[in-house]
């Protein structure tokens, strides 16, 4: 077979952690636990994580992000000029403060030594074998730029930038160089994760960037631009995917609205691989914006919940995967969760079994509609 991702049944890449993750985790920053330690418990769950996602079929394995407090945030603090501390306030969710640190700049942004995730990678790759390959999740450039970008980090930024330009080409130059010393350690399989295509989608949440309806246009073609330039880095044997995500924290949300406005930029002219998509209920809307997927772009349809642990009707599901055929071909569609399980520590409201049984579901479902 094939090892390049997407696959017929796939998943995000985050999972729920083990309570003594947890726990390992918080005697470390006690100071209880030294980073020696607290790293031996991490290649334990890791391994375990690792061994069930094997037994369940899965031919994509992640790391579950369990070496990270949060999906995106970690990723920025290994690098140069990137500073966080203690939050007082959080970020806006849906019913819920996400209590995430507060992150900002503390001088140029760059990537002079080897990021920590290159490290996290090669324990992964490790388990590799002809059925399963390791698929390395990292924020999207466009993420890493939106977080000093708009006005709450700006404010910062532009103590070091004249211009947003100038943060982009730095941030850009920093992905390029994490990307080929993870192409050099052996990934071939990539995600970049990007919650602002589901900001500038919502007509509440686009006011975040602090610029009028009209111009999120102008916002999108800045992060497409970001993105595909570092795209246009990455070795031709590597796939590049990307995860749109409307946010995802202890089963809360930050945005809803469908991908109609975004649709012509990010589906038409994002040069990615596959899109994995949120389809999981009536906040993401209907599959017409399929249409506008350019090119041979597979789509990596959500339909599976994570942010409940009720299981979806089979028969329901089959019936929207046909639905969304009618605006791109089903051999260029693939079925997963429409988030991971657990984009920061906390996790979302469901059991590990819960976890599980939800990949089960889409495993079978893929298998009835594709064989």
């Amino acid at each position: 077979m094939d090892i390049k991702t997407p696959f017929r049944y796939d998943h995000v890449g985050s999972f729920l952690r083990p309570e003594y993750l947890k726990q390992a985790r918080a005697e470390f920053f006690d100071g209880k636990i030294t980073r020696d330690e607290l790293t031996a418990v991490e290649n334990k769950a890791i391994t375990e994580l690792v061994k069930k996602q094997k037994e369940l079929g899965y031919h994509a394995i992640t790391d579950g992000e369990f070496r990270r407090g949060s999906w995106h945030l970690d990723f920025m603090w290994a690098f140069d000029g990137v500073s966080h501390s203690a939050t007082d306030r959080g970020l806006p969710f849906h019913d819920e403060a996400a209590i995430l640190d507060d992150t900002y700049l503390t001088g140029k942004v760059g990537m002079t030594g080897v990021h920590p995730f290159v490290e996290h990678f090669k324990f992964l790759k490790q388990f590799e074998d002809e059925n399963t390959v390791v698929k390395q999740t990292i924020p999207a450039p466009a993420q890493f730029l939106a977080q000093f970008a708009m006005p709450f980090g700006w404010k910062d930024a532009s103590e070091f930038y004249a211009t947003r330009e100038e943060l982009a080409k730095d941030i850009a130059e920093g992905y390029k160089k994490v990307i080929k010393d993870l192409y050099d350690a052996g990934c071939r399989n990539l995600q970049i994760d990007d919650c602002t295509w589901g900001m500038l989608a919502d007509r509440h949440g686009y006011k975040a960037y602090g610029v009028s309806w009209e111009d999120t246009k102008k916002v999108q073609e800045i992060h497409k631009d970001i993105n595909n330039a570092v795209i246009a880095a990455v070795p031709a044997d590597m796939v590049v995917n990307t995860h749109i995500c409307r946010g995802n924290y202890h089963s809360t949300y930050a945005n809803r609205g469908a991908y109609d406005p975004v649709a012509d930029i990010l589906l038409g002219e994002e040069n990615v691989n596959a899109f994995y998509l949120e389809f999981d209920d009536e906040r993401s809307g209907g599959f017409e914006p399929l249409a506008k997927v350019s090119g041979e772009k597979k789509v990596v349809l959500g339909l599976i919940t994570t942010k409940s642990p009720k299981l979806e009707n089979k028969d329901t599901v089959i019936k929207r995967i046909h639905q969304a055929a009618e605006y791109i071909p089903l051999d260029r569609l693939y079925l997963s969760p429409q988030c991971g399980f657990a984009s920061c520590e906390i996790g979302n409201k469901l059991t590990e079994e819960e976890q599980w049984a939800k990949l089960k579901l889409v495993k079978e479902i893929a298998e009835e509609v594709w064989g």
